[in-house]
This record gives C-alpha cells, structure tokens and sequence, in this order.
C-alpha cells in the first residue's frame, strides 16, 4: 500500500499540516498537567467551575468540529483552518488574561471553538493521492500521539520560568506561528472534495451511533477521557499538598513515568499486533488504570505508591490511546470511516468535559476519595464491557480508482470480486468513481484480485 513515493507537494503538506495540528494540540494539552493549580487560585472560583474550565474545551469542540469541516467544504481549507486558528489564538489570550474563574472558562471555551481538526484532515486529503491516504492519516495520529506527551513535559518544565497562565500566552504564540506556516508554507489546495473517508456527515451519526461494536469503542474513549480529566483534577493538587511538588517541579514525576509508559506502551503494542492479541492487551490496558485509582486511594500518603499509580494510569492510557483509533478504523465500513471517526471525536471531547465537570464537582463534595472512586468504577464498568468485545479480526484495506469505462458495468465487476475467497466487504461510490475492498491478507495476492484491478483502472 506504501509502494509509491510521495511527491514534493505531498510532502510539504504533510509537514505544514501536520505541524499546525501537532501545535494546536500542544497548546490545549500543556496546562492540563498544572491547570488545577492555577484555575483554584481564580476569584469566584469553587471545584466544579474548576473542573468546568478544565473540560469545557472539548465540549466546544465537540460541537464545532463537523461545522468547520462542512463550511471548509463551500468556503476552502485554508480560511477555515485560519479562522479556526484566530479563534484558538484569541481564546489563549483571554485565558491568560483572565482574572476570574468566569473569563478563564469563556477563554477555555474558545480555544475549544477553533475546531479545525477534520478541516485539516480534509485539507491533507485534497493534497495527496489515494495511493498516500493511509500512510497521511498515519503520521497526523501519531504526530497527535507525541504531541500529548510532549505537553505533559513541557507545561509542567515552562512553570520554571514563567507564570502558569503564561502557559496561555505561549499556547497563543504556538497560534501564531501555525498561521504562518499555514499562509507561508501550507500548499493551497487546488480542487476541493468532499473525502468520504476523512470528513464526517451529520445523517451517518445515527446509523453508527446503534452499530454495537462501534458503540462499546466511543464509550471506551469518552470513559478513557473522563478518567484522564477528572484524574488531573486532583494528581497536581496531591502531588503539592502531599509531597510539596509545585507546578514548577512536578515534571519531575512526570518525565519518568511518561518515559517508562511510552517503552511499555510500544512493546505491548508490538506484541499485540504481532501476536494478533490486540483485545488482552486492550484490557491490560484497562487494567492499569484500574490498579493506578486503587493505589491513588490506598496509598497517595506513600510517595512510591503514588509515583508507580502515574507510572500505571500513563502506561493505560497510552495503550489504550493507541488501540482504540486502530479498532475504531478496523471496525468502521470503509465507505463511513469519516463519520465514524467524528463520532469517535465527539466521544471523546464530551468525555473531556463531562470528566472535568463531574470530576469538579465530586471533588467538592467528597474530596480526593470521591475523585478516586469515580474514576475506578467509570474503569470498571469498561472493564466488564470490554470483557464483551469481539476481538478484531485482521483485515487489509484497498482503494481503487475505476476507470469510467466500466462505471457502468459495476454490477458485473462486483460479482467478480465478491467471488474472491476471503473478500469481506466492497463498496462502490459511484460519485467518487472509487471501490473500497476489505479483505484477508492472503487475499491481496490473489491471481484473479491482480487481474481485475488491472483491468478496473485501466482506460
């Protein structure tokens, strides 16, 4: 699938874009680590409107994402992308600016707003061949992927020099510099499309909302997201009261951890997929953010306890990071991968918010233990419904582009290929001109597959 190079063209859009995103998502994560901290010291501050300005950022951008990518659609990429940017900017800003809880939360909600993430997986769609896709959307998970971790360090470390809330005002300069190198760099895409299998659509949510097997995915990263916001409520503020750790030496803990997380993480993940053992691991998974709420609650007041509880819930929540887009893909019909994935988006931003909210709130009424307890039966519960899950079966996917001469015929072609040993599902969108198959992996070397797809995009 990854036989062709790309072009320049392809590649300059790859990094331009893939770095907007990446900054993007390092600016709304890098205070997460130490937002507690400096949200609790607001006037008119309580713990559920600090939980509320910690999540609200992913409900505003579970709302916009489909919105941008649709306008994105009638309007072009890039001015899109740009207003998404000038809204994150402007919301930066009014965050760092806040001097009440009420300010900090309007700020947060607009950073949030800016929801251009669909928009620049279009954009990468309209720039690089269908032959790319697969290896594009590749890089931009796992250009997300670091960005996440690298913002776990990076906060925490900047404390040293500056005030927290100047963390905004960085997240605001990392806006900045991802418009320049959208209008500097960023190719201009020259044909707009509507990608089926990048952008989501309203009508398809329904229909993949009842699929059950999508249906435990979307809970598995709304509870993952809720653990991990709720969780980050309480960890800073512990870390201080407990073990006198402030904002600007908690990367201390941090760092380790998410080094020792991210090798276990890479060697379960090698293990799994090499083995075809993706679902023990995923509830391994599942398993440490269990172990890491039981040490939280038994042994915070025990500084080794706590340090191997963060080394538990970043090991789990990496893994799990990981492994539910893989299945979310794996699972999804080829043909409503978009939405599939803008559901899986909108999960899990809700799960941001409905973790920081809800999490606020139990804080303030039952304290750290209620936090704890939250959180360990939110882990349970997906335990016991992953225990459910259908371990994925292992296909390959293929896109074809039909030639216009047997357009017509495609009933025929179609017969011919459903008679394929090992042919799982096909798809025809006459509108894209384009076959998607999934399949066995043997069945890639079929003698009568080679054949037709010589014919079928052949003029």
């Amino acid at each position: 699938m990854f036989a062709t190079k790309m072009t320049s063209l392809e590649r300059r859009a790859v990094f331009s874009l893939v770095t907007i995103l990446s900054l993007r998502m390092l600016g709304l994560f890098m205070v997460l680590p130490v937002f507690a901290l400096y949200a609790s010291r607001l006037p008119g501050s309580t713990a559920t409107t600090v939980g509320i300005a910690l999540g609200i950022y992913g409900l505003s951008q579970a709302i916009c994402q489909i919105p941008f990518g649709t306008l994105s659609d009638r309007f072009g990429r890039k001015p899109l992308i740009a207003v998404g940017l000038s809204i994150f900017i402007i919301g930066s800003l009014m965050a760092g600016f806040a001097n009440s809880i009420t300010l900090l939360i309007i700020g947060r909600t607009l950073q949030g707003a800016g929801a251009v993430g669909s928009t620049i997986l279009a954009a990468l769609a309209d720039l690089t061949r269908e032959e790319q896709r697969t290896k594009t959307m590749a890089i931009a998970g796992i250009a997300i992927g670091m960005s996440f971790s690298m913002a776990m360090f990076i906060g925490p470390v900047l404390t040293q020099w500056l005030p927290i809330h100047g963390l905004f005002f960085c997240a605001a300069l990392l806006g900045l510099i991802t418009l320049m190198i959208l209008f500097l760099y960023a190719p201009t895409p020259q044909r707009i499309e509507w990608h089926r299998g990048t952008e989501p659509e309203w009508h398809s949510f329904f229909q993949l909302l009842m699929t059950p097997a999508l249906a435990k995915l979307n809970a598995g990263i709304f509870i993952l997201h809720a653990v991990f916001t709720a969780s980050f409520i309480v960890i800073p503020i512990r870390l201080l009261q407990s073990f006198g750790f402030d904002a600007h030496h908690q990367w201390v803990i941090y760092l380790p951890t998410l080094l020792i997380a991210f090798i276990l993480s890479l060697i379960f993940i090698g293990i799994a997929e090499r083995k075809h053992q993706l679902k023990p691991y995923f509830l391994v998974g599942i398993g440490c953010l269990l172990g890491a709420n039981i040490l939280f609650y038994f042994g915070t007041l025990h500084f080794n306890c706590m340090l191997i509880a963060i080394g538990l819930f970043f090991t789990g929540f990496s893994l799990l990071e990981a492994f539910l887009p893989s299945l979310i893909s794996r699972t999804a019909p080829k043909e409503r991968k978009g939405s599939a994935l803008g559901l899986y988006s909108c999960a899990q931003f809700l799960g941001i918010f409905v973790g920081g909210a809800l999490g606020g709130w139990i804080y303030g009424q039952y304290h750290f233990t209620g936090v704890y307890i939250f959180c360990f039966m939110l882990s349970l519960f997906w335990f016991i419904l992953a225990c459910f899950m259908q371990p994925p079966r292992y296909f390959i996917t293929q896109c074809w582009q039909i030639a216009s001469s047997y357009q017509s015929h495609w009933q025929t072609w179609l017969a011919d290929l459903q008679s394929i040993p090992g042919m799982i599902e096909i798809t025809f969108v006459a509108e894209e001109n384009m076959a998607y198959l999934k399949m066995e992996s043997k069945t890639k070397q079929h003698p009568d597959l080679i054949r037709l797809k010589a014919q079928l995009q052949s003029q």
